[in-house]
């Protein structure tokens, strides 16, 4: 396995706005990360706040979106927005050797930001693909990419990573 890994962020059935917009972008995303012999991760949160309705255990709205094409058994629960915090995901990094990072999903202002900024922090490479990421607030997302970028995260479209790709081979 490569010490790469593209990671699927919180694309669940809660996550009604906007995820539809970059399902097929995601899809492709996970075809190219297979193709390249990545480790392809979903994180899902689950809302443990009394009180709210979304992302709650075991029920329909924290599943995984139907339409993502889910292509390994790498799900990974979060109960924070940075996806580190979840145990089970950091001793899969840790086992696998994984320091190279592709970043997809929901929510840019949120757990998207939040494991970008805590991965940097830790001294991983992160790449944000910024046209499989979405946001409640579609207008946030030009602010947020600039945001990844000054904090040393490499943000690219997935056209962009391909033909990078295509030009290392």
């Amino acid at each position: 396995m490569s010490n790469s890994a593209l990671v699927v962020i919180d694309i669940q059935n809660d996550i009604t706005k906007h995820y539809r917009d970059i399902i097929d972008r995601l899809n492709a995303a996970i075809d190219r990360a297979i193709e390249r012999g990545m480790a392809v991760v979903y994180i899902q949160h689950n809302n443990l706040s009394a009180g709210t309705r979304t992302f709650k255990p075991g029920t329909k709205g924290a599943e995984l979106a139907p339409e993502l094409k889910v292509v390994s058994e790498n799900v990974f629960v979060k109960t924070k927005a940075n996806a580190l915090t979840s145990e089970a995901f950091l001793e899969f990094i840790q086992t696998n050797h994984v320091d190279d990072f592709y970043i997809a999903g929901a929510d840019a202002t949120g757990c998207v930001k939040s494991t970008c900024f805590n991965m940097r922090k830790a001294g991983y490479a992160v790449h944000v693909i910024s046209d499989c990421v979405t946001s409640y607030d579609l207008k946030k997302i030009d602010e947020m990419l600039t945001y990844y970028a000054d904090r040393g995260c490499e943000v690219r479209t997935l056209a962009e990573y391909r033909s990078a790709a295509a030009s290392d081979a």
